[in-house]
């Protein structure tokens, strides 16, 4: 089915109605600092809770990599407030230490002077830990500070129905959505360049990040203390962040679920010399990464988005996404966006939401591997150079425009907002269609841009913004205090995940050794 058609089904009431049902959820990470911005090296708060079980306070890589994780809504109001809280209950729990408001770290020591995530004895527990140093022995551990936003975004099962009813498609409901949602990841591979120019937010770097590296970046005017590219957006999206020599050569197939999980699943199996040769323990014993193949677990492929399904505690969730399907879709290509106080905001939501959805009813061809490197060149040149006027992207076998381009995309998405703003009563979502507009036409209202530009004005280094800011945001939570009642819902959300930590630890019944070799022989003879 086209665009038109697929809209033109939902300018029914009851049809369009559905739209309200759109349920999305929030992961935003944020790196503990010292009051002097040098990274905390305290363990996690113990207030906070267990990094293991807690369902909306864990840790990423780091230790000092805290991650906030929302409960899925369908209100945009109720995901900003409960990121709101989480925020303000932190605060009132980490004594002098601020939360660093940029995707990019600063201050940064040697790689061995990055704590690793902790959490537990327990084989589980181990098992992460273990993951995070293989992370670091793989990619360096300056990797696993950088921090952003992962979006996760579903559809209700009632629209999914109408419009396999208006297609006539005899598959069944599960197998259905699983093709649609590879479609919107297809689509939004060929198009999230768009999202790097919105709403990049990390067009320079600390000095200290590219210490002993390989870099094109130059000093911000006379600062020599802040690097940067003129017409950067998302530096975290490119070379110098989430990405991966040892990946470059894995191709991974969004055309259907099987390609998919065929492509990861050999990657999990596949041995990779450089890692082979660390070994998968060191000469105490330790174990050093928890395998020696190209991925230990399907989570280090780095992609801007990824398909997800809710694994059971007896699946891998490569098992449960390939035996159930796929149930959301996760973004992962959102900076942190230092001039909002949780990072991001309604607008970016209302924006992702419409996006999300265009690229969900356009049709979306299945793509080959010329698409594929045309996305990754797209992806490179929007990072580096994407507030460039004069920038071109790839387009099959024409070069366009970002902007132009932009602007096209923009205008499809129009009657996608419009729809929105028709099942919600409200006229946000084209409100802010028209402010992205502006953006692709005056590229100095974008996030990246405004922070060059106050950096400027300000002469303030990359450093000295986000700790600015690091210090407003924190004086904004501790403004508005919570309601004793709401303390009390996250004081006994921290003292019973301990519990459940210390039920998961008591009630290991293998070795380590074990427990590993059984988790990958279920993988490998299930998918």
């Amino acid at each position: 089915m086209s665009l038109e058609s697929r809209l033109a089904l939902l300018t029914d009431t009851e049809k369009s109605s559905l739209l309200r049902n759109i349920v999305r959820g929030i992961e935003k990470e944020s790196l503990r600092v010292e009051a002097s911005g040098q990274l905390a090296k305290t363990p996690h708060p113990k207030a906070l809770g267990s990094a293991l079980t807690h369902p909306s306070i864990t840790t990423d890589y780091s230790e000092a990599l805290l991650e906030f994780i929302t409960a899925p809504s369908a209100s945009i109001d109720e995901v900003i407030n409960q990121l709101e809280e989480i925020h303000r209950y932190t605060y009132q729990n980490i004594d002098d230490e601020l939360l660093w408001v940029s995707s990019m770290p600063c201050q940064l020591g040697e790689d061995s002077s990055i704590p690793v995530g902790q959490y537990g004895t327990s084989n589980i527990g181990q098992m992460k830990t273990v993951y995070r140093l293989g992370l670091g022995h793989r990619y360096g551990r300056l990797m696993q500070t950088i921090a952003g936003i992962h979006y996760n975004f579903s559809v209700p099962d009632a629209l999914w129905r109408e419009l396999q009813a208006e297609e006539g498609n005899q598959q069944s409901l599960q197998d259905y959505k699983t093709d649609g949602y590879f479609a919107l990841i297809r689509n939004f591979r060929r198009y999230f360049w768009l999202l790097l120019y919105l709403f990049g937010a990390a067009p320079a770097v600390c000095k200290s990040f590219v210490r002993n590296r390989e870099h094109d970046l130059v000093p911000v005017g006379t600062d020599s203390h802040s690097l940067y590219k003129p017409y950067a957006t998302s530096l975290r999206m490119g070379n110098l962040g989430y990405q991966s020599d040892a990946q470059g050569s894995l191709v991974v197939c969004y055309n259907d679920i099987k390609q998919y999980t065929k492509t990861l699943t050999g990657a999990l199996d596949t041995p990779y010399k450089p890692y082979e040769s660390l070994g998968l323990k060191d000469s105490q014993g330790n174990y050093q990464q928890l395998t020696t193949n190209l991925l230990q677990i399907e989570n280090e492929f780095y992609s801007p988005i990824r398909p997800k399904r809710t694994a059971a505690s007896d699946e891998t969730p490569i098992e449960a996404l390939h035996h159930k399907g796929v149930e959301y879709i996760e973004v992962r290509c959102v900076d942190l966006n230092p001039l909002a106080a949780c990072g991001i905001d309604k607008q970016t939501i209302r924006f992702l939401d419409t996006f999300l959805l265009f690229c969900l009813l356009k049709e979306s061809p299945k793509t080959n591997n010329n698409e594929y490197q045309q996305i990754t060149e797209n992806q490179r040149r929007a990072v580096a150079d994407g507030r460039d006027p004069e920038l071109e992207l790839t387009d099959g076998d024409k070069q366009r425009k970002l902007v132009d381009w932009g602007l096209t995309l923009i205008a499809e998405m129009q009657p996608v907002a419009a729809q929105l703003d028709n099942a919600n009563n409200t006229g946000d979502y084209q409100a802010t269609l028209a402010q992205m507009n502006e953006r692709l036409h005056n590229n100095n209202l974008t996030p990246a841009a405004i922070l060059l530009n106050e950096m400027q004005e300000n002469n303030e280094t990359y450093f000295r913004i986000a700790m600015r800011k690091a210090v407003e945001h924190r004086e904004y939570f501790r403004r508005e205090k919570l309601t004793a009642e709401v303390v009390e819902k996250y004081q006994h959300l921290a003292a019973q995940s301990q519990l459940d930590q210390q039920k998961i630890e008591a009630s290991d019944s293998l070795s380590f050794d074990q427990f590993l070799a059984d988790y990958y022989h279920r993988d490998s003879v299930t998918v």
